[in-house]
């Protein structure tokens, strides 16, 4: 089949054309570990200063596992989707206790722990100790589907089942080969054979048999079913500010930013006058409007369209409110859909000191 013609090009390309990105400079299962999860939704420039800041506070996985967790979740602040990192910490005291802080080299035991998934598992089993094993990401279906001119909905189960299927029937036979083999299809879908353009095919290792580029197809694929339209959610946002400090309250322990610290808010867009009530029902009394501002913060399945009030207050307020001063803010982790409220905050309690 076509597809085992890539494996010798694509190799030789890697190892003249790959980034220089430092967990590829280590067989370390942890930090192989701690970087895949890192680059779950997220861009390479954005997770190099979250890793090497990670890796300089937790340098090994029993580091982790007694980490506390607010120490946890401002060191994660602005990498999004923090159920990952509450599942870092839980499979780091499971492989802990139940490993004595080494990783298992094998494909299902990796693929039993917390936060772990196929993809995962399979990227730390090859790049960490050499195994058979693929690893499929978006990058890796849009390789396959474009090299061998598949138009199955890659969204579909059974199209991911059998590009998996295909991709280990046809990974290399030597450890040496085998750990770099799925980080090079990575690497090709993420520069040459990339989504949202035209793939450059005049610098890819597959040009000569791919057949998305000799039909013409390959701008069109992989075929991909449209996501479901987001819901929108209205909130209204409060920065309080009361003798040089803000106020901040914690999130629900479950749901969307689980545990993580926000601004006051209500649902809906409320006027002055209901934003009053509500701040009065915190137990606070307006003093000073200062300014309103407007933000929008987009999540996998909702979008956030957010008013906020910045105004000072008086009184005691209500007991889950915690105030905090500028080092206390950045002590505290709040999820970057609040980044304008925050900065907002920040520039007010430094100009009023």
């Amino acid at each position: 089949m076509i597809l085992q013609r890539l494996p010798e090009p694509l190799l030789a390309w890697f190892r003249g054309n790959a980034r220089d990105l430092p967990w590829r400079r280590t067989t370390d299962p942890y930090r192989i570990w701690v970087s895949e999860i890192m680059l779950q939704q997220t861009r390479v420039a954005a997770v190099l200063g979250y890793y090497a800041r990670f890796l300089e506070a937790f340098p090994s996985v029993e580091a982790l596992a007694a980490a506390p967790e607010d120490q946890l979740m401002k060191l994660w602040e602005g990498l999004g989707y923090y159920s990952r990192a509450r599942n870092l910490q839980k499979c780091a005291r499971l492989v802990t206790e139940q490993y004595g802080g080494r990783f298992p080299a094998d494909y299902d035991a990796l693929l039993a722990l917390p936060g772990i998934g196929e993809y995962t598992a399979g990227a730390i089993a090859s790049a960490a100790f050499g195994l058979q094993v693929p690893a499929v990401d978006g990058n890796v279906l849009r390789v396959v589907t474009r090299v061998t001119d598949c138009h199955d909905d890659i969204m579909d189960p059974k199209t991911k089942k059998a590009v998996r299927a295909q991709v280990e029937n046809i990974m290399p036979e030597t450890a040496a080969d085998i750990r770099i083999f799925n980080q090079a299809t990575m690497e090709l879908g993420a520069t040459v054979c990339v989504p949202n353009g035209p793939p450059k095919c005049g610098d890819c290792p597959a040009a000569e048999f791919c057949l998305g580029r000799l039909r013409g197809t390959a701008e069109v694929l992989p075929v991909k079913k449209p996501k479901k339209a987001r819901r929108a959610e209205e909130k209204t946002v409060f920065v309080l500010l009361r003798g040089g400090k803000t106020a901040l309250c914690r999130r629900p322990d479950t749901g969307l930013l689980a545990g993580l610290w926000e601004f006051p808010n209500v649902e809906g867009t409320l006027d002055e006058a209901a934003a009053a009530k509500a701040v009065e029902a915190m137990g606070l009394t307006a003093l000073e409007w200062e300014r309103k501002l407007t933000a929008k913060h987009i999540f996998t399945h909702v979008e956030w369209h957010m008013t906020g009030y910045v105004m000072r207050v008086s009184g005691a307020g209500a007991p889950e409110l915690e105030w905090v001063d500028g080092d206390g803010l950045r002590e505290h982790a709040v999820p970057s859909a609040f980044g304008r409220y925050y900065a907002e905050a920040e520039k007010e309690i430094r100009d009023r000191r």
